[in-house]
This record gives structure tokens, C-alpha cells and sequence, in this order.
């Protein structure tokens, strides 16, 4: 059965650049590669940080701001069995910036030149506000483009 704890509330805007703030929060490298399926996606990663490495395996349902996201941690040997088998990838840096109780997490993807920020929300309808450090670099909301999310970008590269 899928709970409160499996909905994924977030919000994801394209930047026309890396905000120099965001440099000076700890980073983390991501490796994420989606198996093949028409009907269930699935998604593996490994996460190198300060804090180590770790794995998951995750699959998202929906679109727009309110998504199902069901994840658990895997060992890494059960990663790499799955990461052979994965269609498309990408890699990523993550820079996690706390701001009052939220995180907003800036993603570089250097391959091919995108940087992007997500924040997760507590309710669909809470308000974003912009931090200083964030708004001159915000070129617009992606939420709602299909052609945004992680998987289309592996798949696809950027959206013309």
C-alpha cells in the first residue's frame, strides 16, 4: 500500500547558471541509470558525499508537483547488477543548500549543460520564495515539462 511517506511534493526550476553560493555547500556525485520498461519506471543510483556511498533503487509514478516515489537503500553488488542492465543514464553534481526548514538541492549535469534546482514541499499549495542567492539565476519553473525530468534528459538530453 502506498502512504503519505511515498508522495514526492517538489517543485523544479531551470538555471541559466551554477549560483556561486551553492559552490561552497558540500557536494554530492550522482550516477543514475533507468531500466527499460514502457509502463514501470524504475531508477537506480549511487550516491558519492562526505557521508559515503549509497545506493538505492526507486520508482516514480505521475507528473507535475505531486508524485509517487517508492525507494529503499540496496547494497552496492545489487547496484552494479542493475546498473548493467540500465538503458539510459546520467551523472550529476549535487549541492544541498539548506534554507530555513527546506534543502534546495541544485543539480549540476555537466554533460550537457544544464543546471537545475528542485525543492521539496511540505503541501502542494505552499508558496516558493526565491532565496537572494537563487532568484537571479532562475530562468523558469519545469515542473510540468515532461521533457525536465531526469529520466527525459538520460533519454533525450535537453528539450529543444
Amino acid at each position: 500500500m502506498i502512504g503519505q511517506e511515498d508522495i514526492e511534493i517538489e517543485r523544479k526550476y531551470l538555471l541559466r547558471a551554477i549560483p556561486p553560493l551553492a559552490l561552497t555547500f558540500h557536494a554530492d556525485a550522482i550516477e543514475q541509470g533507468y531500466l527499460p520498461g514502457t509502463r514501470i519506471k524504475e531508477r537506480v543510483r549511487r550516491r558519492r558525499g562526505p557521508h559515503g556511498v549509497v545506493c538505492t533503487r526507486t520508482f516514480k509514478a505521475g507528473k507535475g508537483v505531486s508524485r509517487t516515489e517508492i525507494e529503499e537503500e540496496i547494497e552496492e553488488p545489487f547496484f552494479e547488477g542493475l546498473w548493467a542492465l540500465t538503458t539510459v543514464r546520467l551523472t550529476k553534481v549535487r549541492h544541498t543548500i539548506p534554507v530555513g526548514d527546506r534543502n534546495w538541492e541544485v543539480d549540476v549535469l555537466d554533460t550537457i549543460g544544464v543546471v537545475l534546482a528542485e525543492i521539496e514541499l511540505g503541501h502542494v499549495d505552499e508558496p516558493v520564495t526565491f532565496p537572494d542567492w537563487l532568484a537571479p539565476y532562475v530562468v523558469r519553473e519545469v515542473t510540468h515539462e515532461r521533457g525536465w525530468t531526469n529520466a527525459a534528459l538520460a533519454a533525450r538530453g535537453v528539450p529543444i
